[in-house]
Protein backbone atom coordinates (compact mmCIF):
# COMPACT_ATOMS: atom_id res chain seq x y z
CA UNK A 1 0.00 0.00 0.00
CA UNK A 2 1.29 3.57 -0.78
CA UNK A 3 1.49 5.93 1.89
CA UNK A 4 2.05 9.46 2.84
CA UNK A 5 5.75 10.74 4.11
CA UNK A 6 6.65 13.51 5.22
CA UNK A 7 9.48 15.75 5.79
CA UNK A 8 9.95 18.36 7.91
CA UNK A 9 9.54 22.43 5.96
CA UNK A 10 9.43 26.12 6.77
CA UNK A 11 5.94 27.88 6.19
CA UNK A 12 5.83 31.34 6.00
CA UNK A 13 2.28 32.81 6.69
CA UNK A 14 1.03 35.43 4.94
CA UNK A 15 -0.37 36.72 7.36
CA UNK A 16 2.90 38.16 9.03
CA UNK A 17 2.69 35.40 11.35
CA UNK A 18 6.33 34.29 12.47
CA UNK A 19 7.64 31.37 10.19
CA UNK A 20 7.68 27.69 11.85
CA UNK A 21 8.22 23.88 10.94
CA UNK A 22 5.28 22.32 9.48
CA UNK A 23 5.41 18.01 8.06
CA UNK A 24 5.04 18.25 4.56
CA UNK A 25 3.39 15.50 3.06
CA UNK A 26 4.41 13.52 -0.14
CA UNK A 27 3.05 10.72 -1.66
CA UNK A 28 4.15 8.46 -4.41
CA UNK A 29 3.66 9.29 -8.34
CA UNK A 30 3.97 7.50 -11.72
CA UNK A 31 5.23 11.15 -12.99
CA UNK A 32 8.74 11.21 -13.86
CA UNK A 33 11.14 13.78 -12.06
CA UNK A 34 10.55 16.60 -14.48
CA UNK A 35 14.93 17.39 -13.08
CA UNK A 36 16.18 14.11 -13.11
CA UNK A 37 13.86 12.32 -15.55
CA UNK A 38 16.51 9.04 -16.06
CA UNK A 39 17.31 8.70 -12.80
CA UNK A 40 14.53 5.67 -12.04
CA UNK A 41 14.13 6.86 -8.77
CA UNK A 42 10.83 6.91 -7.45
CA UNK A 43 9.47 10.19 -7.59
CA UNK A 44 7.04 11.74 -4.85
CA UNK A 45 4.61 14.22 -5.31
CA UNK A 46 4.76 17.49 -2.28
CA UNK A 47 1.61 18.44 -0.98
CA UNK A 48 2.44 22.08 -0.35
CA UNK A 49 -1.29 22.64 -1.05
CA UNK A 50 -2.17 21.93 2.57
CA UNK A 51 -0.88 24.96 3.49
CA UNK A 52 -1.70 27.16 0.77
CA UNK A 53 -4.63 29.84 1.97
CA UNK A 54 -6.78 30.87 -0.85
CA UNK A 55 -5.43 28.06 -3.28
CA UNK A 56 -7.82 26.68 -6.16
CA UNK A 57 -9.17 23.24 -5.25
CA UNK A 58 -9.01 20.24 -7.33
CA UNK A 59 -5.70 21.16 -9.49
CA UNK A 60 -3.41 19.69 -7.42
CA UNK A 61 0.35 20.24 -8.57
CA UNK A 62 -0.97 23.04 -10.84
CA UNK A 63 -2.49 24.95 -8.73
CA UNK A 64 1.28 25.63 -6.72
CA UNK A 65 5.01 26.55 -8.68
CA UNK A 66 8.52 26.11 -7.44
CA UNK A 67 11.66 28.05 -7.50
CA UNK A 68 15.08 26.08 -6.47
CA UNK A 69 17.85 27.60 -4.10
CA UNK A 70 21.09 25.97 -4.57
CA UNK A 71 23.12 28.68 -3.45
CA UNK A 72 23.17 32.12 -2.13
CA UNK A 73 24.57 35.23 -4.17
CA UNK A 74 28.05 35.45 -4.36
CA UNK A 75 28.68 31.67 -2.97
CA UNK A 76 31.43 29.41 -4.83
CA UNK A 77 29.85 26.03 -4.22
CA UNK A 78 26.08 24.83 -3.95
CA UNK A 79 24.56 23.51 -1.12
CA UNK A 80 24.75 20.21 -0.11
CA UNK A 81 21.33 20.23 0.48
CA UNK A 82 19.78 23.26 -1.48
CA UNK A 83 16.25 24.37 -1.24
CA UNK A 84 12.80 24.27 -3.31
CA UNK A 85 10.54 27.27 -2.30
CA UNK A 86 6.65 26.09 -2.77
CA UNK A 87 4.48 29.69 -3.58
CA UNK A 88 0.80 29.14 -4.91
CA UNK A 89 0.03 30.65 -8.28
CA UNK A 90 -3.96 29.43 -8.65
CA UNK A 91 -6.48 31.17 -6.38
CA UNK A 92 -9.77 29.76 -5.82
CA UNK A 93 -11.12 33.40 -7.04
CA UNK A 94 -8.96 34.11 -9.65
CA UNK A 95 -7.71 37.00 -7.73
CA UNK A 96 -4.08 37.43 -6.83
CA UNK A 97 -2.74 36.15 -3.29
CA UNK A 98 -2.30 38.45 -0.46
CA UNK A 99 1.73 39.90 -0.32
CA UNK A 100 3.33 37.94 2.09
CA UNK A 101 3.55 39.98 4.78
CA UNK A 102 7.00 38.54 6.93
CA UNK A 103 8.77 38.41 3.57
CA UNK A 104 7.57 42.09 2.89
CA UNK A 105 8.82 42.78 5.87
CA UNK A 106 12.07 41.49 5.42
CA UNK A 107 12.62 42.91 1.95
CA UNK A 108 11.79 46.39 3.04
CA UNK A 109 13.98 46.31 6.12
CA UNK A 110 17.10 45.72 3.09
CA UNK A 111 14.95 48.43 1.33
CA UNK A 112 14.68 45.48 -1.61
CA UNK A 113 10.86 45.23 -1.75
CA UNK A 114 9.14 45.98 -4.95
CA UNK A 115 4.91 45.84 -5.05
CA UNK A 116 5.69 43.93 -8.93
CA UNK A 117 8.03 40.82 -7.50
CA UNK A 118 6.76 39.90 -4.15
CA UNK A 119 6.08 36.74 -2.55
CA UNK A 120 2.74 36.16 -2.32
CA UNK A 121 0.17 33.74 -0.32
CA UNK A 122 1.82 31.05 2.05
CA UNK A 123 5.25 30.32 1.18
CA UNK A 124 6.82 26.69 2.19
CA UNK A 125 10.69 25.77 1.87
CA UNK A 126 11.35 21.80 1.65
CA UNK A 127 15.35 20.71 1.38
CA UNK A 128 16.61 18.47 -0.89
CA UNK A 129 19.70 16.35 -1.92
CA UNK A 130 19.95 15.37 -5.44
CA UNK A 131 16.53 16.19 -6.59
CA UNK A 132 13.34 17.60 -4.73
CA UNK A 133 11.26 14.92 -6.29
CA UNK A 134 12.89 11.92 -4.97
CA UNK A 135 15.35 13.09 -2.38
CA UNK A 136 13.83 15.08 0.04
CA UNK A 137 15.20 16.02 3.51
CA UNK A 138 14.21 17.56 6.64
CA UNK A 139 14.25 20.62 7.11
CA UNK A 140 14.72 22.31 10.53
CA UNK A 141 14.49 26.29 12.29
CA UNK A 142 18.25 26.34 12.07
CA UNK A 143 17.83 27.17 8.02
CA UNK A 144 15.49 29.98 8.64
CA UNK A 145 19.14 32.26 8.42
CA UNK A 146 19.75 31.34 5.22
CA UNK A 147 16.33 31.59 4.11
CA UNK A 148 16.17 35.02 5.56
CA UNK A 149 19.12 36.27 3.64
CA UNK A 150 17.80 34.98 0.64
CA UNK A 151 14.13 36.39 0.73
CA UNK A 152 15.95 39.39 1.62
CA UNK A 153 17.27 39.36 -1.59
CA UNK A 154 15.42 37.87 -4.39
CA UNK A 155 12.08 38.35 -5.22
CA UNK A 156 9.53 36.12 -6.84
CA UNK A 157 10.21 34.86 -9.76
CA UNK A 158 7.72 35.89 -12.77
CA UNK A 159 4.90 33.84 -12.67
CA UNK A 160 2.39 34.01 -15.48
CA UNK A 161 -0.85 35.26 -14.05
CA UNK A 162 -4.30 34.70 -15.98
CA UNK A 163 -6.03 38.14 -16.36
CA UNK A 164 -8.39 37.44 -19.10
CA UNK A 165 -8.29 40.57 -21.48
CA UNK A 166 -11.49 40.16 -24.09
CA UNK A 167 -10.21 41.04 -27.41
CA UNK A 168 -13.35 39.96 -29.91
CA UNK A 169 -13.41 36.27 -28.51
CA UNK A 170 -9.83 35.79 -28.09
CA UNK A 171 -8.94 35.65 -24.25
CA UNK A 172 -4.98 36.80 -24.13
CA UNK A 173 -2.98 35.78 -21.33
CA UNK A 174 -0.43 39.08 -19.84
CA UNK A 175 2.73 37.64 -17.90
CA UNK A 176 3.30 39.39 -14.30
CA UNK A 177 6.43 41.34 -15.53
CA UNK A 178 9.35 42.53 -12.21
Amino acid sequence: MDQLVSFEAILFPSDGRTPHVVPLATSPTTVQDPLAPYSGLPVRMPHPEVYMDYIAEGLGPSAWSYHLVEALDYMNKKFTHPYVIFYPVVSRDGMCFPVNKFIRDVQIQGKSFREAAAWRGNIIVAKYHESPFTSMVNGSIADFPILKNYFLTHGAPCVETPQPVNQGHVNVIHSASH
